[in-house]
């Protein structure tokens, strides 16, 4: 039976820092949209996307030419954070909003604002060393999917946790990740895709692991886990 509450509001309300990172995309690519559409900026603002992703862009010969040289300039090591703004199409950018908003929700209620962005933060740098360690490559990594991909592992982690509570199958808490890894690598040896699953990969491990210290009741859980590893030993 359904009730009319007039004062529910007619969205579902989203914790502020969703919203934020929302934005903060969706504006970066309105920005490139309006360029590119020759709504301002002139003749040379059409290539601002490929100027913003050379100078924000995370490239694995730019990690490399820093371990080489040792030497580590803050223009270049924001590039492990800044990469999650820039997107290579409207659709891209679209996708990872679409994701943010659904995902973040979820991720954002059931930890904290902080909580939230440091899974997603530190996914996406996760992703990246992932992606400058296990490749060699020139095509730069673009795109929040690292640290989405870092939220999926926080809302794998939840279902995991309700499901070891319930007595439930713990094995359908991984059926999102299984079924969006399975689309990408479809797509990559089908028609040739990249090898940005990878940073994926890394972005979702460090998002399902660092919900034991991050999550509500983190440390007893992180407890319960390590007392069982010495158990086994």
């Amino acid at each position: 039976m359904f009730t009319d509450d007039h004062n529910a509001p007619p969205i579902n309300p989203l914790p502020p820092v969703v919203w934020v990172l929302a934005i903060a995309i969706t504006g970066v690519e309105l920005a490139l949209q309006g360029a590119e559409h020759k709504l301002f900026g002139g003749p040379a603002a059409v290539g601002w996307r490929l100027e913003w992703i050379t100078r924000f862009g995370f490239f694995d010969a730019v990690w490399t030419w820093m371990l080489d040289s040792w030497r580590f300039p803050g223009e270049h090591l924001l590039r492990f954070m800044s990469y999650l703004v820039i997107h290579g199409s409207f659709s891209h950018a679209l996708f990872a909003v679409v994701f943010i908003l659904a995902i973040g929700k979820m991720v954002a209620e059931a930890f904290s604002s902080l909580a939230f962005l440091a899974i997603f933060a530190l996914s996406g740098i996760t992703g990246a060393l992932a992606y400058a360690v296990l490749l060699d490559t020139s095509i730069p990594l673009i795109g929040a999917f690292p640290g989405i991909y870092g939220l999926i592992g926080a809302l794998t982690f939840m279902l995991w946790m309700t499901a070891k509570l319930t007595g439930t199958s713990q094995t359908k808490a991984f059926t999102l990740i299984a079924f969006l890894l399975g689309i990408q690598l479809f797509f990559k040896f089908v028609f040739g895709g990249g090898d940005d699953w990878l940073a994926d990969i890394a972005g979702f491990a460090t998002g399902f692991l660092l919900s034991f210290p991050l999550s509500p009741r983190g440390g007893e859980r992180m407890a319960q886990v390590l007392a069982k590893v010495r158990r086994r030993r």
